[in-house]
Protein backbone atom coordinates (compact mmCIF):
# COMPACT_ATOMS: atom_id res chain seq x y z
CA UNK A 1 0.00 0.00 0.00
CA UNK A 2 2.93 2.46 0.99
CA UNK A 3 4.48 1.71 -2.65
CA UNK A 4 1.50 2.62 -4.23
CA UNK A 5 1.18 6.17 -2.41
CA UNK A 6 4.83 6.86 -3.16
CA UNK A 7 4.21 5.85 -6.93
CA UNK A 8 1.21 7.69 -7.13
CA UNK A 9 3.07 10.77 -5.06
CA UNK A 10 5.50 10.59 -7.81
CA UNK A 11 3.66 10.37 -10.66
CA UNK A 12 1.64 13.79 -9.54
CA UNK A 13 5.08 15.42 -8.78
CA UNK A 14 6.13 14.44 -12.08
CA UNK A 15 2.73 15.86 -14.20
CA UNK A 16 3.33 18.68 -11.95
CA UNK A 17 6.53 19.72 -12.87
CA UNK A 18 5.63 19.11 -16.45
CA UNK A 19 2.48 21.03 -16.09
CA UNK A 20 4.89 24.13 -14.98
CA UNK A 21 6.99 23.63 -17.73
CA UNK A 22 5.04 25.77 -20.61
CA UNK A 23 3.86 28.24 -17.51
CA UNK A 24 7.82 28.99 -17.16
CA UNK A 25 8.70 29.01 -20.96
CA UNK A 26 6.08 31.79 -21.12
CA UNK A 27 6.95 33.49 -18.25
CA UNK A 28 10.59 33.48 -20.00
CA UNK A 29 9.45 34.09 -23.54
CA UNK A 30 7.35 37.54 -21.75
CA UNK A 31 10.69 38.61 -20.41
CA UNK A 32 11.55 40.20 -23.68
CA UNK A 33 12.25 43.56 -25.43
CA UNK A 34 11.38 43.99 -29.13
CA UNK A 35 13.14 46.91 -30.85
CA UNK A 36 13.81 48.12 -34.46
CA UNK A 37 16.75 49.79 -35.70
CA UNK A 38 16.71 52.06 -39.04
CA UNK A 39 20.11 52.35 -41.05
CA UNK A 40 20.57 55.24 -43.99
CA UNK A 41 23.49 55.91 -46.20
CA UNK A 42 23.60 58.28 -48.94
CA UNK A 43 25.89 57.79 -52.33
CA UNK A 44 26.56 60.17 -55.35
CA UNK A 45 24.99 58.76 -58.69
CA UNK A 46 27.15 58.61 -61.13
CA UNK A 47 25.72 56.58 -63.92
CA UNK A 48 22.97 57.93 -66.80
CA UNK A 49 21.09 55.38 -68.20
CA UNK A 50 19.68 57.31 -71.60
CA UNK A 51 16.73 56.08 -73.82
CA UNK A 52 16.76 58.17 -77.04
CA UNK A 53 15.95 57.59 -80.53
CA UNK A 54 14.47 58.14 -84.15
CA UNK A 55 11.49 59.07 -85.07
CA UNK A 56 10.20 60.10 -88.82
CA UNK A 57 7.11 61.13 -90.28
CA UNK A 58 5.73 60.85 -93.73
CA UNK A 59 3.35 59.93 -96.32
CA UNK A 60 5.28 56.29 -97.94
CA UNK A 61 6.00 53.70 -95.27
CA UNK A 62 8.78 52.28 -96.61
CA UNK A 63 10.78 55.79 -97.59
CA UNK A 64 9.88 56.65 -93.65
CA UNK A 65 11.31 53.17 -92.65
CA UNK A 66 14.19 53.42 -94.66
CA UNK A 67 14.77 57.36 -93.26
CA UNK A 68 14.46 55.76 -89.54
CA UNK A 69 17.34 53.38 -90.63
CA UNK A 70 19.68 55.30 -91.92
CA UNK A 71 19.49 57.91 -89.27
CA UNK A 72 19.78 54.94 -86.75
CA UNK A 73 23.36 53.31 -88.16
CA UNK A 74 24.43 56.73 -87.52
CA UNK A 75 23.35 57.13 -83.97
CA UNK A 76 24.03 53.49 -83.33
CA UNK A 77 27.78 54.16 -84.77
CA UNK A 78 27.89 57.18 -82.34
CA UNK A 79 27.65 55.85 -79.24
CA UNK A 80 29.45 52.51 -80.36
CA UNK A 81 32.59 55.41 -80.81
CA UNK A 82 31.69 56.91 -77.75
CA UNK A 83 32.24 53.57 -75.58
CA UNK A 84 28.58 53.68 -73.96
CA UNK A 85 28.17 50.49 -72.35
CA UNK A 86 25.00 48.48 -72.62
CA UNK A 87 23.88 49.35 -75.71
CA UNK A 88 20.47 47.49 -76.98
CA UNK A 89 17.52 48.51 -79.09
CA UNK A 90 14.48 49.69 -77.01
CA UNK A 91 11.62 49.74 -79.66
CA UNK A 92 11.08 49.20 -82.94
CA UNK A 93 7.64 51.01 -84.85
CA UNK A 94 5.73 52.02 -87.74
CA UNK A 95 2.30 52.67 -87.39
CA UNK A 96 -0.01 54.61 -89.57
CA UNK A 97 -0.93 58.12 -88.87
CA UNK A 98 -4.51 59.28 -89.12
CA UNK A 99 -6.49 62.49 -89.11
CA UNK A 100 -10.10 63.06 -87.77
CA UNK A 101 -12.51 65.25 -88.91
CA UNK A 102 -16.22 65.23 -88.59
CA UNK A 103 -16.05 61.55 -87.06
CA UNK A 104 -14.12 60.46 -90.13
CA UNK A 105 -10.82 58.68 -90.15
CA UNK A 106 -8.36 59.55 -93.09
CA UNK A 107 -4.92 57.99 -93.53
CA UNK A 108 -2.04 60.40 -94.12
CA UNK A 109 0.76 58.61 -93.55
CA UNK A 110 2.99 56.66 -91.25
CA UNK A 111 5.22 56.96 -88.17
CA UNK A 112 8.24 54.81 -87.75
CA UNK A 113 10.92 54.81 -84.88
CA UNK A 114 13.86 53.42 -83.70
CA UNK A 115 14.52 53.81 -79.83
CA UNK A 116 17.81 52.83 -77.88
CA UNK A 117 19.24 52.44 -74.61
CA UNK A 118 22.80 52.68 -72.84
CA UNK A 119 24.36 53.67 -69.80
CA UNK A 120 27.36 55.67 -69.75
CA UNK A 121 29.12 58.50 -66.98
CA UNK A 122 27.31 61.44 -65.99
CA UNK A 123 30.22 63.70 -67.22
CA UNK A 124 29.66 62.60 -70.46
CA UNK A 125 26.29 62.92 -71.06
CA UNK A 126 25.47 66.14 -71.91
CA UNK A 127 28.03 66.04 -74.60
CA UNK A 128 27.03 62.77 -76.55
CA UNK A 129 23.29 63.68 -75.91
CA UNK A 130 24.18 66.78 -77.73
CA UNK A 131 25.92 65.05 -80.72
CA UNK A 132 23.38 62.05 -80.98
CA UNK A 133 20.91 65.00 -81.57
CA UNK A 134 23.93 66.48 -84.50
CA UNK A 135 23.48 62.65 -85.99
CA UNK A 136 19.67 62.39 -86.56
CA UNK A 137 18.17 62.19 -82.72
CA UNK A 138 14.90 63.37 -82.61
CA UNK A 139 13.58 61.89 -79.48
CA UNK A 140 15.25 61.96 -75.64
CA UNK A 141 12.98 60.35 -73.75
CA UNK A 142 14.16 59.49 -70.41
CA UNK A 143 17.24 59.95 -68.63
CA UNK A 144 17.80 58.43 -65.07
CA UNK A 145 20.68 58.59 -62.69
CA UNK A 146 21.83 55.96 -60.47
CA UNK A 147 25.22 55.12 -58.56
CA UNK A 148 27.27 52.27 -59.84
CA UNK A 149 26.39 48.58 -58.39
CA UNK A 150 29.45 48.42 -56.33
CA UNK A 151 29.22 51.64 -54.52
CA UNK A 152 25.25 50.34 -53.36
CA UNK A 153 26.36 46.98 -52.26
CA UNK A 154 28.96 48.69 -50.32
CA UNK A 155 26.06 51.15 -48.99
CA UNK A 156 23.73 48.47 -48.28
CA UNK A 157 26.02 47.06 -45.71
CA UNK A 158 27.09 50.10 -44.21
CA UNK A 159 23.16 50.77 -43.53
CA UNK A 160 22.95 47.35 -42.04
CA UNK A 161 25.26 47.99 -39.78
CA UNK A 162 23.92 51.18 -38.35
CA UNK A 163 20.20 49.52 -38.48
CA UNK A 164 22.30 46.64 -36.03
CA UNK A 165 23.69 49.35 -33.88
CA UNK A 166 21.13 51.74 -33.68
CA UNK A 167 18.88 48.47 -32.12
CA UNK A 168 20.88 47.22 -29.51
CA UNK A 169 21.74 51.06 -28.84
CA UNK A 170 17.90 51.13 -28.29
CA UNK A 171 17.29 48.55 -26.09
CA UNK A 172 20.29 49.32 -23.88
CA UNK A 173 18.60 52.56 -23.09
CA UNK A 174 15.52 50.81 -22.29
CA UNK A 175 16.66 48.14 -20.24
CA UNK A 176 19.54 50.19 -18.02
CA UNK A 177 16.57 52.99 -17.60
CA UNK A 178 14.59 50.42 -16.14
CA UNK A 179 17.45 49.01 -13.92
CA UNK A 180 17.19 45.23 -16.11
CA UNK A 181 20.00 43.89 -17.76
CA UNK A 182 19.99 41.93 -21.20
CA UNK A 183 20.59 38.25 -21.28
CA UNK A 184 20.50 37.21 -24.61
CA UNK A 185 19.24 37.67 -28.35
CA UNK A 186 16.64 35.57 -28.71
CA UNK A 187 15.51 36.53 -32.86
CA UNK A 188 17.43 38.59 -35.52
CA UNK A 189 15.01 39.77 -38.46
CA UNK A 190 16.80 41.68 -41.10
CA UNK A 191 14.39 43.78 -42.47
CA UNK A 192 16.62 44.22 -45.32
CA UNK A 193 18.62 47.00 -47.33
CA UNK A 194 16.68 48.23 -50.28
CA UNK A 195 18.06 49.21 -53.44
CA UNK A 196 17.52 53.00 -54.32
CA UNK A 197 15.64 54.04 -57.27
CA UNK A 198 17.32 56.06 -59.85
CA UNK A 199 16.87 59.40 -59.85
CA UNK A 200 14.78 60.64 -62.45
CA UNK A 201 15.10 63.60 -64.77
CA UNK A 202 12.58 65.11 -66.43
CA UNK A 203 10.80 63.47 -69.86
CA UNK A 204 11.62 65.10 -73.23
CA UNK A 205 9.46 64.10 -75.97
CA UNK A 206 11.27 65.95 -78.68
CA UNK A 207 15.26 66.02 -78.85
CA UNK A 208 15.27 69.39 -80.25
CA UNK A 209 15.92 71.17 -76.97
CA UNK A 210 18.92 69.85 -77.09
CA UNK A 211 20.37 71.00 -79.90
CA UNK A 212 20.39 74.58 -79.02
CA UNK A 213 22.87 74.55 -76.33
CA UNK A 214 25.39 72.43 -74.33
CA UNK A 215 23.29 69.71 -72.07
CA UNK A 216 23.94 70.30 -68.89
CA UNK A 217 23.25 66.72 -66.50
CA UNK A 218 24.36 67.69 -62.81
CA UNK A 219 24.28 64.18 -60.74
CA UNK A 220 22.27 64.21 -57.13
CA UNK A 221 22.90 61.56 -54.01
CA UNK A 222 20.68 58.04 -53.99
CA UNK A 223 19.66 56.98 -50.44
CA UNK A 224 20.34 53.60 -49.35
CA UNK A 225 17.71 52.66 -46.33
CA UNK A 226 17.94 49.31 -44.36
CA UNK A 227 15.56 47.72 -41.28
CA UNK A 228 16.80 45.05 -38.37
CA UNK A 229 14.48 44.39 -35.57
CA UNK A 230 15.89 42.36 -32.55
CA UNK A 231 14.25 40.79 -29.77
CA UNK A 232 16.28 40.51 -26.35
CA UNK A 233 15.58 38.14 -23.55
CA UNK A 234 16.29 40.34 -20.20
Amino acid sequence: MLFNQSKLLLTIGCFGLLSMQPVLAQEQMLKTITVTGEGIERIPTTIANVQLGVEIQGENASQVQEEVAQKSNSLVNLLKSRSVQRLQTSGIQLSPNYSYNDNQRKLIGYVATNLVSFELPIDKVGAVLDESVKVGATRIDNVTLSAEEDAIASAQEKALVKATESAQKQANVILQTLNLTAQEIVTINVNGANSPNPVMMPKMRSAMDASVANTPVVGGEQTVSASVTLQIRY
